[in-house]
């Protein structure tokens, strides 16, 4: 199995530790003043969606995970399984909401995106880098509220919170990043 090693840990990356997969979200070289160098980071299991911390001494290697990835489309969600179709094979894959974790906040029907498949199981999904999301909830501007750096929160449609600019409505299509949640910009029709 391929190895990878602190130095080339990049966000993203999928790593197999005690045979469970997870997905790098931060890492932190840390070179104290007395003692090695380590590794800080956040990663998340897959399959359970859950976050831990771990602190790895840096030269120590981590497994690559082996994980095949799938062109599916979202098509619905039906009790807490999320149903995706293979767009080769149209075959319907299922994830739980607990496998995709924070992901829900910007899955929409019919989004294209990847599942990973790990041991023959679908055990989440990778997005697109940004996602066109409309906004339900807004509330309204005042007269002076529109300084300069000033923000408000919206609710996306699919129930994801996000920090705007007074002038974005109710209504309104808004890109927003999927891997910090932030605002980018308003969709031009």
């Amino acid at each position: 199995m391929p190895t990878v090693s602190m130095t080339n840990l990049r966000r993203g990356l999928l790593v197999e530790i005690d045979g469970q997969v997870f997905s790098v979200l931060e890492y932190q070289h840390v070179k104290p003043g007395k003692g090695g160098a380590f590794v800080r980071t956040k990663i998340r299991n897959v399959k359970q969606g859950k976050v831990i911390d771990k602190t790895f001494n840096a030269s120590e290697k981590l497994e690559v995970a082996e994980v095949d990835k799938k062109e599916v489309q979202y098509q619905y969600r039906a009790d807490d399984e999320y149903h995706f179709m293979d767009m080769k094979t149209y075959e319907d894959l299922l994830l739980s909401g607990e496998a995709l974790g924070d992901n829900l906040n910007y899955l929409i029907e019919s989004m294209e995106l990847e599942v990973w498949i790990y041991q023959g199981e679908p055990i989440g999904i990778e997005l697109p880098m940004t996602v066109e999301l409309e906004v339900v909830e807004a509330p309204p501007a005042f007269k002076g509220d529109t300084a300069a750096g000033n923000n408000k929160p919206v609710t996306m449609e699919t129930g994801l919170i996000v920090q705007v600019p007074y002038f974005i409505e109710s209504g309104e299509m808004l890109k927003i990043d999927t891997r910090t949640g932030e605002y980018i910009e308003r969709v031009k029709d």
